[in-house]
């Protein structure tokens, strides 16, 4: 049985850091004790800025980004085409997207997937805010930008369903080739998306 080294302060920090994606226990150890060593020029500012965004971060109403305004700044943004909505499933996503910088138009944040195996079904994602924000008039195209997945795909067709008959036009993200990516690394059904979706050069 390993003896205790640390007090339990030190190890429910610990705990806390190993619960964020992407540490384990071992990252977690080794971030936990880097705060420590740098006590006033990091962990100070970091526990400042966790209770600053404890209090102030929340979603926002219309488009579900999280933000310390609602509306987001996104949302907010007059310079922003209100009429082209891309959907993305998570923060994440809409995030990449705006490090791309490729459109500037407002986004809508599902909040996940449909995935009857783990019990989530439309209720439980931000489907009928997005069917509102359409029928309330002014958009001219959704772009559903989810992921190249089973369930992913689901949710395409669903919300693609609920938005039939309504004056909207709905695309999505284009499947394929990688760009800087080889062929002989690609699997079978990025390949076939990539020939189906083939255009003129």
């Amino acid at each position: 049985m390993a003896k205790r080294v640390t007090g339990p302060e030190i190890e429910r920090l610990i705990q806390l850091l190993a619960r964020i994606p992407g540490l384990g226990p071992r990252s977690a150890r080794r971030a936990a004790l880097h705060l420590i060593k740098k006590k006033e020029p990091l962990l100070a500012p970091l526990a400042d800025a966790l209770a600053v965004a404890r209090d102030k971060v929340g979603v926002c109403s219309r488009c579900g980004n999280v933000d310390t305004a609602d509306p987001c700044a996104v949302c907010a943004d007059p310079q922003r085409d209100q009429s082209v909505i891309i959907v993305v499933e998570d923060v994440a996503d809409l995030w990449a997207l705006e490090r791309a910088g490729a459109m500037n138009v407002a986004y809508h944040v599902l909040g996940g997937t449909l995935s009857p195996l783990d019990g989530i079904g439309p209720d439980d994602l931000n489907i009928a805010g997005l069917v509102e924000r359409v029928a309330a008039g002014g958009i001219v195209e959704i772009v559903l930008a989810v992921n190249a997945t089973v369930e992913g795909q689901t949710t395409a067709h669903y919300i693609t369903d609920r938005l039939a008959g309504m004056d909207v036009k709905i695309t999505r993200l284009a499947h394929g080739v990688p760009v800087g990516g080889e062929l002989d690394y690609l699997d079978e059904g990025t390949l076939s998306a990539a020939l189906r979706a083939r255009t003129n050069f």
